[in-house]
This record gives C-alpha cells, structure tokens and sequence, in this order.
C-alpha cells in the first residue's frame, strides 16, 4: 500500500497537466509516481525535463535504453520500475522474449555484443555501491561513441532516482505495466507486485 496518495489532476498545474496528458497518450496512463511527485511542482518539472533528455533524445535507441532501464531496476528491486521499464521497453519495440530473457543477457542470443555491454554496465552500475569497472567501459567503448556511454550511464543513474523515489513511497502500481509485468518478467524473474499493490 503506497504510503502517499497521488493528487487528483484538478490540482495540478496546467503546464505539468499538459505533460501528464502526453504521457496518457503514449503509456495509457499517467504514472502514479509523478502524480505524487507533483506536490512540489518544480520538482516533477525538472524531473519530466531530465527523463526527456536522458531516455528520448541522443543517438542510443529508445529500445536499449528501456532494457538497460529494466535491468537497473531488477538490480535496484523497485518492482513498480520493474514493471514500468518492462511496459516501455514494449512500447519502444523489444519483442516479449526479449523483454523476458533481458535479465539472461549474457547467455541469451536475443541481444548483440554491443547491447551485452551496456546491459552489463548496467548490471554492475545499479549496485550500491556500483560495480563498474574499467573493464566494462573498455567494452562499451567498443560499440558506442563517449556521448552515447553518457546517455547509458545517464539512464541508469536516472534510475537510481526512480527506483528510490518509488520503492521508499511504496507507490501504487497501475493495471497497465502491472498486467505487462505479469506477461514478460513475471516468470523467469518471478516478478510480483509486492508493496506496490
């Protein structure tokens, strides 16, 4: 049970309205996260602008870095991340068998060596304290150029923000990702919704 409601939209400003409305059309819903976040409007602003930059501008796909999202959050443990990753990671054209084998990359043939490299650093960079080594940056030079390992690792450091933010509110969870969860990381992560009901 989520220790913080979510505001009702009559109370949000029109400028993060217009914002919540977008993410209606593109997921479905609003997430309950930002709809709690909102009571400190310039909070949830500069947090819509970072989550703008880091996962829907640069030249990594939108693919990968949802599946590099997902893995920081299975590291993490945040279970409405978890979810909300998976959901993306949907909607930006990963296949369902490779949404449900993201956490077996190293062995599974779903994933190229360049995305082994980055959902690795992702793997290794979600620990606390992070694992990363000069090892796993010698890899991803290999495949990426520097402004695109700044876009990873930036991905996973905006998670670092979301998986805290959630799993500390105990947000609640939506149907939507609950029910894509349940589908594509259900199973072999033995996904559950947990606190986040």
């Amino acid at each position: 049970m989520s220790f913080m409601k979510p505001v009702s939209l009559d109370q949000v400003p029109e400028d993060i309205l217009e914002r919540f409305k977008h993410y209606q059309n593109t997921r479905g819903f609003t997430p309950n996260s930002i709809q709690t976040m909102v009571r400190r409007p310039n909070i949830v602003r500069a947090f819509m602008q970072l989550n703008q930059a880091v996962l829907y501008e640069g030249s990594v796909s939108e693919e990968l870095k949802m599946l590099v999202s997902l893995i920081a959050s299975q590291v993490a443990g945040c279970q409405y991340c978890q979810a909300h990753m998976a959901n993306l990671s949907k909607i930006y054209k990963a296949s369902e068998e490779k949404i449900s084998q993201v956490w077996d990359y190293e062995e599974s043939d779903l994933f190229t060596d360049a995305e082994r490299a980055a959902l690795r650093i992702s793997y290794y960079g979600a620990m606390s304290p992070s694992q990363s080594s000069q090892e796993h940056f010698d890899e991803l030079n290999k495949h990426y150029e520097e402004s695109e390992i700044v876009e990873i690792v930036a991905t996973i450091s905006l998670f670092g923000f979301l998986n805290r933010w959630n799993d500390t509110m105990a947000t609640e969870l939506e149907e939507l990702p609950a029910a894509i969860a349940q589908e594509t990381i259900g199973e072999t992560f033995n996904w559950e919704v947990g606190k986040h009901q």
